[in-house]
């Protein structure tokens, strides 16, 4: 039996650390973008009525997008289609078939040429804001999603805005203290702004919502944006590193906040200021997601029965052009999960950051042969929507006005890379605390065949990067993985062939593959639980792994500790 004893000890810096990113240089694609809709009506319907915003063409400071070869069809044809406007001067197409009993295919097509520009952003707009125009004055409603009247949340938006004169400064001190107290969790029990207040959790809505409750409640503009990402990543390089974003492809909700000297301006709150990348296909705008909730939305009368309609929805983005270059540089202000925005010139407070990195104790080989590991011991990233199919976009069937059924749009991506492609390999790193014996670790994956075999690699770390491997699993065979239709725990044995002890530090497992296993590894946006640089890919070529992914990979370790 080899027992495998490490001691590495984590020196903790006497500095506070940020995770602030600004960035300089810009984005430019042509993009081919559509969304196919399949419905299959439920028996017993007698009128199917669907509707869709109008996607158009917006320019700000930073983000642009420009809508050409705008085409909806419809088959069969429907019995009517209505074009209007609401009152947030969103256009709402609006179609219906009469004693319908085939399936029903919508399909949008449209060239979306975005662009982002990331150099040097200057505003002057004071605060508390002062002449704000009449048709701007209905953003700072308070509603049910978004009470900006909240009490709550009125003590809260003062006691981070209490110095601030001008409105940058407000804005990102609302969205600092946004990006390190929430986590991104898929589906929440509910969307709206007091939830995420009191759970510090939730999903885009969550994050719009609560952003322009806080905003609002300072007398601050602030408009929900529904819209679309696509899945293509970009990189930043950032000194001899290389940072890769990415979004899921699916239904997402952002802001847009009012600048009296600049106009709307995007931002996504789960971790960008003053812009959105260019893989963002802009469509409606409200007050809350209780409001921006034409587009998608699903309708029908019955005459007998209480079936829902079947619903498939596919989205493609094929991009003819894509132009990226972008730099960054982290600087040692702001908020401690990441946040990225261009220069901004402007009197603002560069916030410090006060939590440090916990201090990891050493243990010494002699002290670790006599420790007595018999507790059981679990960590990692461990929450994510198991065994959930990622097709179903819909949420409940639900009676609206006038006793007609409806359905709306559910914001469920699946957040998942695809890590058995040749020639790259994906490492996530894990810190303990406390000394393990390490019997097992887990991903989540989906399996999209049964070919080939994986394990897992543990890797010392050496400078926040992996270093000496030092154990692997026991193999997995994919023929060994029952279908599931979404994501599920996969454990790797780490105690058959030897017993791998571990000392309190930073360690990494890698996924490694033979044959053609087509396998996505799933991913919460953010870090819940590791650092920064915590995820981390490299292509075959590379010499170190000097490239890292902005989200964090759900993997758990498993084990026994000491008392």
């Amino acid at each position: 039996m080899k027992i495998i004893i490490l001691s590495i000890l984590l020196f903790v810096s006497k500095f506070a650390f940020a995770e602030n990113y600004l960035l300089n240089g810009g984005q430019e694609s042509q993009i081919r973008y559509q969304l196919v809709q399949r419905v299959m009506p439920a028996y017993g319907t007698s009128k199917l009525m669907l509707s869709y915003i109008v996607p158009v063409s917006f320019a700000s400071p930073t983000y642009n997008q420009k809508i050409e070869n705008l085409n909806f069809n419809f088959s069969p044809r429907p019995t009517s289609r209505e074009e209007r406007f609401d009152d947030r001067g969103n256009k709402i197409i609006e179609v219906s078939w009469e004693g319908v009993t085939s399936g029903i295919t919508a399909t949008i097509y449209l060239v979306a040429k975005n662009s982002v520009k990331l150099s040097p952003l200057k505003t002057s707009a004071a605060f508390p804001l002062k002449n704000i125009p009449e048709d701007v004055l209905v953003y700072l409603n308070s509603t049910e999603q978004a009470p900006s009247n909240n009490s709550q949340i009125k003590d809260m938006a003062r006691e981070l805005t209490s110095s601030a004169n001008k409105e940058f400064d407000a804005v990102q001190r609302i969205l600092s203290w946004i990006i390190d107290h929430m986590r991104y969790v898929l589906e929440p029990p509910s969307y709206d702004a007091m939830y995420s207040f009191a759970t510090q959790r939730g999903n885009c809505q969550n994050y719009s919502h609560l952003a322009a409750s806080l905003m609002r409640a300072v007398g601050i503009p602030v408009r929900i944006v529904n819209g679309v990402t696509l899945n293509r990543p970009y990189d930043i390089k950032i000194g001899s590193s290389i940072l890769t974003m990415k979004m899921a492809q699916g239904r997402h909700s952002w802001i847009e906040v009012f600048f009296t000297d600049l106009g709307w301006v995007p931002f996504d709150p789960q971790g960008s200021e003053l812009f959105v990348s260019n893989r963002f296909i802009r469509g409606e705008i409200g007050i809350d997601n209780n409001e921006t909730n034409k587009d998608g939305l699903v309708r029908w009368t019955t005459l007998r029965g209480e079936g829902r309609p079947e619903i498939e929805e596919s989205i493609e983005g094929v991009f003819d052009v894509d132009n990226i270059k972008i730099l960054g540089n982290k600087t040692n202000y702001g908020p401690r999960e990441m946040l990225l925005s261009p220069v901004v010139n402007s009197d603002f407070s560069k916030i410090p950051v006060t939590e440090l990195p916990p201090i990891i104790p050493k243990i010494s080989d002699k002290e670790l042969k006599k420790l007595k590991l018999s507790v059981p011991f679990l960590f990692g990233n461990l929450e994510f929507p198991e065994n959930v199919n990622f097709l179903e976009k819909y949420g409940p069937a639900k009676k609206g006005k006038q006793g007609i059924m409806e359905m709306h749009k559910k914001f469920l991506v699946e957040t998942a890379e695809y890590v058995t492609t040749q020639g790259q390999q994906y490492a996530q790193t894990f810190i303990l605390k406390k000394p393990l014996f390490l019997k097992k670790a887990g991903i989540a994956l989906h399996a999209f065949n049964n070919d080939g075999q994986i394990w897992l690699e543990l890797y010392k770390d050496k400078d926040g990067k992996p270093d000496e491997q030092i154990a692997t699993s026991d193999f997995v065979t994919l023929s060994e993985i029952k279908y599931n239709p979404g994501y599920k725990w996969v454990d790797f044995d780490f105690s058959s062939d030897n017993h791998t002890v571990l000392s309190p530090g930073r360690y990494w497992i890698a996924l490694g593959f033979t044959g053609g296993p087509i396998l996505n590894w799933f991913f919460t946006y953010g870090k819940p639980v590791g650092p920064q640089d915590g995820t981390k890919y490299k292509l075959v070529f590379d010499d170190t792994w000097s490239r890292s992914l902005s989200y964090e990979f759900n993997y758990r370790v498993v084990g026994l500790t000491s008392k």
